[in-house]
């Protein structure tokens, strides 16, 4: 085991230093954070804890600083290569700045979420370990965004082979994971499962709706609506529901309706708006009809390389044929200008064509 510490530390700080600043600063922040937890309760301090976080209290920089404060190392691990696996995948795509206004929006926004969330509980039950015996922190949150990103972006992506797990469905897995361990008891709070929905929930919404690029603002693709988060078989009703809130945020103006643009390229810049087609839809449907059509080529390049049995009888009539009208041109030249001997040469080749069959 010690053996291979000095291997993997040394693939570790390689992979940190082909990051940002952005990566390598939060990864900096959470691992001194962890160091200071030796010594502080910095859970306490920096994580959101419900019963603080609203007034009286209104502990409000806890929505900032809990994504980065961790307890254990598996925890610190965890936080950081989750860091560092957006900085590779997701920020050459949308930049150090956006990278980091998206794990800011993730962060505070699941933080305000699970706190509103365990007061309406705590009002629900009087239980008051709802307000202060809990401290949502970690990375969770954050873990969850990251996910609905890369469903976004490479969702396509086999992640396992046997089962076939593809990354679109990675979420809604790592939310039954962690439900199924709170159920279990394995974990002693339910805080990593609502900051892991919320969270993820937070990362939709934001890149859903408010998420500005090149060509305006949100992802309207019908591969990444609420609905598609969910089995087939009851992503009909999840849709119809989702439709149903956005109608009701859009009449009462807490969200507008979304109109995509699509620029077909005319020669007089003619720019047509289409409430279902959008670009990243029908490059990503391009590159499916692309791999599924090199799939075909490539087995009927396979089929061809056996030799066909009709290719094989045409070679044999070539070479029975042959001798024979080789045959007549010898008998021809040697005729000379006699037209007698020219005949005869002729039935000669004849009578010679037609017994060959009677006598094989």
């Amino acid at each position: 085991m010690n053996r291979y510490l000095p291997v993997a530390r040394q693939h570790f700080l390689g992979a940190l230093a082909n990051t940002s600043v952005v990566v390598k600063s939060i990864s900096a922040i959470v691992l001194l954070l962890y160091l200071l937890s030796w010594a502080v309760d910095t859970s306490y301090a920096l994580g959101v804890t419900p019963g603080y976080l609203f007034p009286p209290n209104f502990w409000i920089w806890t929505l900032v600083t809990h994504g980065v404060v961790e307890q254990h190392v598996w925890g610190v691990a965890a936080n950081v290569g989750t860091v560092m696996a957006c900085g590779r995948l997701l920020e050459p795509l949308w930049g150090a700045l956006e990278l980091l206004i998206f794990f800011a929006v993730v962060n505070i926004s699941a933080g305000l979420l699970s706190g509103l969330c365990y007061l309406l509980t705590y009002i629900a039950t009087f239980d008051l370990d709802y307000l202060f015996g809990v401290h949502i922190h970690g990375s969770p949150a954050f873990l969850g965004g990251v996910l609905v990103a890369l469903k976004q972006t490479m969702g396509d992506t086999t992640v396992l082979r046997v089962p076939q797990v593809r990354l679109k469905a990675a979420p809604a897995l790592v939310l039954l994971c962690l439900a199924l361990l709170r159920a279990s008891g394995l974990l002693e709070t339910a805080a990593p499962l609502a900051a892991f929905s919320f969270g993820a929930l937070a990362g939709w919404v934001y890149l859903r709706f408010y998420q500005r690029h090149s060509r305006g603002r949100g992802d309207m693709s019908d591969h990444f609506a609420f609905a598609s988060f969910f089995p087939e078989a009851v992503q009909p009703v999840v849709g119809m529901l989702a439709g149903l809130v956005h109608a009701a945020l859009v009449k009462i103006k807490v969200c507008r309706k979304m109109v995509k643009r699509y620029d077909v390229g005319a020669p007089s810049s003619i720019t047509i708006s289409l409430p279902g087609t959008d670009p990243q839809d029908a490059e990503r449907r391009r590159q499916l009809a692309l791999k599924a059509l090199n799939e075909r080529l490539k087995k009927v390049e396979d089929q061809s390389a056996w030799p066909s049995m009709d290719d094989e009888e045409d070679e044999d009539e070539v070479r029975t044929d042959t001798p024979l009208l080789s045959g007549q041109e010898r008998t021809s030249p040697g005729a000379g200008s006699s037209g007698s001997q020219n005949t005869t040469g002729q039935e000669s080749s004849i009578i010679s064509f037609e017994d060959a069959p009677s006598r094989s």
